[in-house]
């Protein structure tokens, strides 16, 4: 197949605030380029949430699901440049970082990555005024490099337009150039309506709707892996199903036997540990499934609460029925909480929603839009 080349090109990926989507839309924003085919690399030039490699490399833990995901060539060093770690804006304020240093850094990674691909998708960080208190900020990067952005903003009207509006005077305040709007997690009974009026707010602006991707719940469902990092401990049981997701949450506080007229399959169960009843009529339930069919499974997942750690015999009576379980001191109801105020991001070992986030944007991204003014030849 003859690949697409689209030399010193560069497209910069920026949102209007956090938890937008951002790495979710650059997945399938890169796959769909790659199979164009596009030769086309990752570039995160400012990083917050770093990750230790397998080699010992710090680095952003998207550049890792990049790399991982799509093979790519390009070290972690070029690719990851600069991490703003805990304490770091205040070395930087004391003078003990030099910004000069800094940009260097990310001028010459972005140079590197472009040598090695014919384009280079850059993954900002949060909206675009993160990281000006370090004068690196969204805005700042993408006019070092001189690189158009793309600003990702959640589905909707007047609050989407509103942050849109702010994120716009500050590539504006930068010369940065916008080349379009997409839109995100957009209702699917309301995408049509939002398509249509959005599309004529950004006229005032001269911008394009590049795309409306829909919600898809999917993405933003926890794994107990996302449960590991939530509540900072590890499974106590059933390690293998740390990617496990649930349909359905359910806080355990009745009765026994009002809970076995309920117990349905996947659901993540959070009852305090001293309620052995529950945690035995749910491990009774997985028995009886096996028992139908040995390869069948209740798909359960439970988080045990309150003082004290579950009994020795319930804990190996969980493990010997392979249900993933963790432990925290915190107290149920507060356990619900922490999780309904949680946005799970995407790992690289979450296959499952790195495809389901991949399809999803592929299907409704113009690519042509997308590579519009680019001069790109086969």
């Amino acid at each position: 197949m003859t690949r697409v080349k689209c030399m010193g090109k560069s497209l910069f990926i920026a949102s209007t605030g956090q938890h937008v989507g951002k790495t979710t839309l650059s997945l399938g924003i890169l796959s769909g380029l790659r199979k164009l085919p596009l030769n086309a690399g990752f570039f995160k030039p400012v990083g917050q949430e770093e990750l230790k490699t397998e080699s010992g490399a710090v680095v952003d833990k998207d550049v890792v699901l990049f790399k991982e995901t799509f093979q790519l060539l390009s070290s972690y060093s070029e690719m990851s440049p600069v991490l703003i770690p805990k304490g770091f804006t205040r070395s930087y304020l004391d003078k003990q970082v030099s910004e000069e240093l800094l940009r260097e850094k990310i001028k010459q990674g972005h140079a590197a990555i472009e040598n090695q691909y014919d384009f280079v998708l850059v993954e900002g960080t949060g909206h675009t005024s993160v990281g000006s208190i370090i004068n690196l900020n969204n805005a700042q990067v993408a006019s070092l490099l001189g690189i158009p952005m793309i600003l990702i903003a959640t589905g909707g009207l007047g609050s989407a337009f509103d942050l849109l509006a702010l994120n716009k005077a500050m590539c504006d305040a930068y010369h940065v150039p916008i080349k379009g709007v997409i839109l995100n997690r957009v209702l699917p009974e309301k995408r049509e309506m939002i398509i249509h009026y959005m599309t004529k707010a950004l006229t005032r602006w001269n911008l394009p709707l590049l795309a409306s991707i829909p919600y898809d719940p999917f993405l933003s469902n926890p794994s107990m892996k996302d449960f590991e990092t939530l509540f900072e401990t590890k499974l106590l049981t059933g390690e293998e199903h740390q990617m496990r997701h649930f349909t359905d949450t359910r806080l355990v506080a009745t009765s026994v036997e009002t809970y076995q007229k309920m117990i349905l399959p996947c659901q993540l169960i959070i009852t305090p540990a001293n309620r052995e009843d529950i945690i035995l009529a749910t491990i009774k339930k997985q028995w009886e499934i096996k028992k139908r069919d040995p390869h069948d499974d209740l798909m359960a997942g439970m988080i045990l609460t309150g003082d004290h750690l579950p009994r020795k015999e319930i804990y190996e009576e969980i493990k010997q029925a392979n249900i993933p379980m963790l432990y925290t001191p915190v107290h149920s109801y507060a356990v619900m909480k922490m999780i309904s105020s949680f946005t799970a991001k995407i790992r690289n070992e979450d296959l499952a929603k790195v495809h389901e986030a991949i399809d999803l944007v592929e299907q409704h991204i113009d690519f042509e839009a997308l590579l519009s003014d680019t001069i790109c030849r086969k």
